[in-house]
């Protein structure tokens, strides 16, 4: 796998020309301070780079974000049409008068923009944001036609806690860089593989996603084509969102539970129901969890948002239905080996298997010969009900 790219401007297949033969190789998109200071900067084979600012002044309330965009796409075009080679789309002058937009809105804008007037292939974009922190980040906006991504808060941050001695005294700046670089890049690599590519240069601009809880109005101008099933937050929401977070800065609880922050399945006061339920046997205590984990899924999941529809006129006698023990005879597992998920996990799902009349599968590993045997009760079988085995032709 590879994360080696060129960006800068394309030549057409059927029509090479030879000042576009030699494009920039960028080893891997994630640019440090330096990296990007370079960018801008350069005179490589002539070329010019065109910094846009993706701000717009707080005083135009939520009803700016849109004006702003349009101002943004028509500055990129008009560079591109003046032969600039880059363009950085940067958030840096975000200040009390000045919100930032989403670099991923204003880097989807403008890339359909340019698509659009066939001026796309003339140019890289770079994203310089401080939204730009985690791995998720990068992948959305390199699969929105990001060439590269400088997250400058990431970089200055971590320079302020290591001079605070919250870093070890040791590290320089340089290191922290190579370590967050290769935890991104690994990320990355993660995300390729899962979907089947190998190759930067094949997943950027793909724009395999799916958007929920985007308005159509905001899929059609920045996401044009992705799917989207539901719809969701409008420019004005989003807008209205960025302008509050402008103000103040607050921990949302994404990554960790906080009081009054985004919501998680699993809360600090369920979790502490259910060790309650199992440790004193209490049933109202775990009715108690039971309901609380059924809230948070509602409000949390997609499906929790799901009711199912009822009619009397199409019950039928319970006496007709399929007994539990015979509809549970259908309950398989994955076909899981023990090497993927533990000897631990892969005797319990057996031993659950067997309690309830379902079958567990072997998987590729096998497994180990003591657990074939007839003579253990039911209630801690260890036999897998399918042995699945592994056929390799070696021609």
């Amino acid at each position: 796998m590879s994360l080696r790219c060129p960006v800068g401007p394309e030549s057409n297949l059927l029509e090479p020309m030879e000042e576009l033969e030699e494009r920039l190789i960028l080893e891997q998109p994630v640019l440090s301070l330096v990296d990007l200071e370079v960018l801008k900067r350069t005179t490589y084979k002539g070329w010019r780079t065109k910094v846009i600012d993706v701000v717009y002044p707080t005083i135009h309330d939520s009803k700016g974000l849109l004006p702003a965009l349009d101002r943004i796409c028509s500055e990129a075009c008009a560079a591109a049409l003046d032969g600039y080679q880059m363009i950085v789309l940067s958030d840096r002058k975000v200040c009390r008068q000045l919100v930032a937009i989403s670099p991923l809105l204003a880097l989807g804008a403008v890339h359909q923009c340019m698509l659009k007037q066939q001026l796309r292939m003339k140019v890289a974009l770079i994203v310089e944001s401080g939204q730009v922190k985690v791995v998720h980040d990068f992948c959305v906006l390199l699969g929105y036609g990001a060439d590269a991504i400088c997250p400058y808060l990431i970089y200055e941050t971590c320079h302020r806690l290591r001079n605070m001695g919250l870093f070890d005294s040791e590290i320089n700046d340089e290191q922290v860089f190579q370590g967050y670089k290769a935890g991104i890049e690994r990320g990355i690599f993660k995300v390729m593989a899962k979907m089947g590519i190998s190759t930067l240069h094949s997943y950027k601009g793909a724009q395999i996603f799916e958007a929920v809880g985007l308005a159509t109005e905001v899929v059609d101008r920045c996401f044009t084509n992705t799917v989207s099933r539901l719809g969701g937050a409008s420019f004005e929401i989003l807008a209205a969102e960025a302008l509050r977070d402008s103000k103040t800065l607050i921990s949302p609880g994404i990554f960790h539970w906080r009081d009054g922050g985004e919501r998680h399945i699993n809360e600090p006061t369920n979790i502490a129901k259910l060790q309650a339920a199992t440790k004193l046997n209490d049933r109202k205590t775990f009715h108690e969890y039971s309901a609380a984990s059924n809230l948070a899924q509602r409000m949390c999941t997609l499906r929790g948002q799901l009711e199912i529809k009822t009619s009397k006129k199409l019950q039928i006698p319970l006496s007709e239905v399929e007994s539990a023990a015979e509809i549970v005879k259908r309950f398989v597992t994955g076909a899981m080996s023990f090497g993927s998920i533990s000897w631990e996990a892969h005797t319990t799902l057996a031993i659950a298997m067997n309690r309830i009349g379902g079958k567990s599968n072997t998987g590729e590993g096998g497994e180990k010969q003591e657990r074939y045997r007839n003579d253990q009760p039911k209630e801690h079988n260890l036999r897998s009900a399918i042995k699945q085995v592994f056929f390799c032709n070696m021609m």
